[in-house]
């Protein structure tokens, strides 16, 4: 449990000094010179000068993970080796855990209370998991004629492009990262421009736990100039990419304009929460849909952002998470007892506005919030907001906002709940509130999403796997099945 003082997080924020570095072949290096300033959302504050890399940096980068992958150590460690050096990774984060939260916290403004118990714990285990999975994973022999033998093997695939976003800096990266040097691959991290301090960090710590050099680096950068080099480069052979489904597409651009790399996308979403009059419990319901909307900023890809509600009961749910909207604690993230700090970067919030505005010339009605506020603290932070009334032709109701902001639509019946819902090109998660358990697993089989959660939101663990359908992407994170994306299948044929 978190228990330090906001005046100590303010103290710590201000001693802060963060090498901004690129980390390749397991040194920093600034590489030609260029560097951008990394801006706190919190206030306004530049927190460093973060080397931008370019086309060089990433040949640089890629070529250390090439060496590190067909002449070095790590992929011809046995499995148990490599899975005690990922947990020494998950304790030296553990035991920096209030730094890296710091960073996170910092860089893209979430309440230090979340970067802390909830993206950190996940970073942990992550690293945890995959390392002790490691040496549990087995090859196949099938039954053939007494005269052969067949293998099935799962080879290390080479060299992995790793790009994640800024909303969960350190959780996505170890989705990618973890089970890549698990399956015995390299890799080139390439974090977002708006958080590549905590990146940094998870490098660094990595090297020092024992990854031997060249098998993690890191490349900052912006996503035209950095991000195209990865996904271009001809020495990649595995991309795996978190982030909006526009960038998505010029990833798989890039790879049928290079070697055809494999590329794994986690995209956008438009998810849909239903909640049915027999939900077991309305008010838990209301709270949950509030939470999963607000939480970080809402800036998530399987944010609930669409609340279908029978229209018995819309007036009645709307009410008490207009309510929860109107409580909630906006804030310093560095303030423990914050609730939803600052979106990341001025640029975001105005896109979020601009859908607000939109929201408010298409006819919707808003209930609470739609203004930017705290805005003497040099942040951009905005009200929790909440519309209802809204069409599924509106803006509102077919596009990702990525901000703390809520549609409501109302319906009459089951079918047109389920139409509703798949009503959009995203199909990444959804929501379901019922006591009826045939109607569960009807509905839950009926949407077009990749995860779908009845009588909750947002739960899981790294048993399950978790990614999208339509235009939300392909291929999944976490899970035994996230090494499906790291992995070449290879059967070999013996004649006895």
């Amino acid at each position: 449990m978190l228990d330090i003082a906001h005046d100590e997080w303010l103290r710590r924020a201000k001693a802060l000094e963060e090498s901004g570095a690129h980390h390749i072949d397991g040194d920093d290096e600034y590489g030609g010179g260029a560097t951008y300033p990394a801006v706190s959302p919190r206030d306004g504050r530049v927190l460093a000068q973060i080397a931008d890399g370019g086309a060089d940096e990433m040949d640089a980068a890629v070529a250390a993970a090439r060496r590190a992958f067909d002449s070095g150590p790590w992929p011809r460690l046995a499995p148990a080796e490599r899975g005690r050096v990922l947990v020494r990774v998950a304790d030296l984060l553990e035991e920096r855990r209030e730094e890296l939260a710091l960073a996170v916290s910092l860089e893209m403004g979430k309440p230090i209370t979340d970067a802390y118990e909830i993206e950190l714990r996940a970073a942990v285990t992550t690293f945890r998991w995959y390392g002790q999975l490691a040496d549990k994973l087995t090859d196949e022999s099938p039954h053939t004629a007494p005269d052969a033998l067949a293998l099935v093997t799962r080879e290390p695939a080479g060299v992995v492009g790793a790009v994640v976003p800024w909303n969960f800096p350190l959780t996505l990266a170890g989705w990618k990262v973890a089970p890549a040097l698990a399956a015995g691959c390299t890799v080139v991290l390439k974090p977002s421009e708006n958080s590549p301090l905590s990146a940094l960090l998870l490098a660094r710590i990595a090297t020092e736990a024992g990854l031997p050099p060249g098998v993690l680096n890191v490349v900052n950068g912006k996503g035209p100039v950095a991000g195209r080099a990865i996904g271009l480069h001809p020495d990649v052979d595995v991309l795996a990419f978190t982030g909006s489904t526009a960038v998505g597409r010029h990833f798989l651009h890039y790879a049928a304009d290079s070697n055809l790399k494999r590329v794994w996308l986690e995209l956008g979403g438009k998810s849909p929460n239903i909640v049915l009059p027999d939900a077991p419990d309305l008010d838990r319901a209301a709270a949950t849909a509030a939470w999963g909307i607000f939480f970080n900023q809402g800036e998530m890809c399987t944010a609930p952002s669409r609340l279908l509600v029978h229209s018995s009961i819309a007036e009645r749910v709307t009410e008490a998470v207009v309510t929860r909207a109107r409580e909630l604690r906006v804030g310093d993230p560095l303030d423990p007892a914050t609730e939803m700090g600052a979106l990341v970067g001025e640029s975001h919030l105005g896109r979020v506005l601009d859908h607000i505005g939109t929201g408010r010339e298409e006819g919707a009605r808003l209930r609470t919030g739609g203004e930017r506020i705290l805005t003497g603290t040099g942040g951009t932070y905005l009200e929790p907001t909440v519309f209802d009334g809204v069409d599924p032709g509106m803006r509102l109701a077919r596009e990702e906002i990525f901000g703390p902001v809520l549609s409501v639509l109302a319906f009459d019946d089951l079918d047109e709940a389920v139409r509703l819902a798949n009503a959009t090109e995203y199909g990444l998660a959804a929501g379901l509130w019922t006591s009826d358990l045939s109607t569960a697993h009807k509905v839950s089989r009926a949407l077009k999403a990749g995860t779908v959660w009845v009588n909750c939101y947002e739960e899981g663990d790294l048993t399950v796997p978790f990614g999208g359908m339509k235009q939300s992407g392909n291929g999944r994170d976490k899970s035994v099945h996230a090494l499906e994306k790291y992995t070449e299948l290879k059967a070999t044929w013996i004649q006895l």
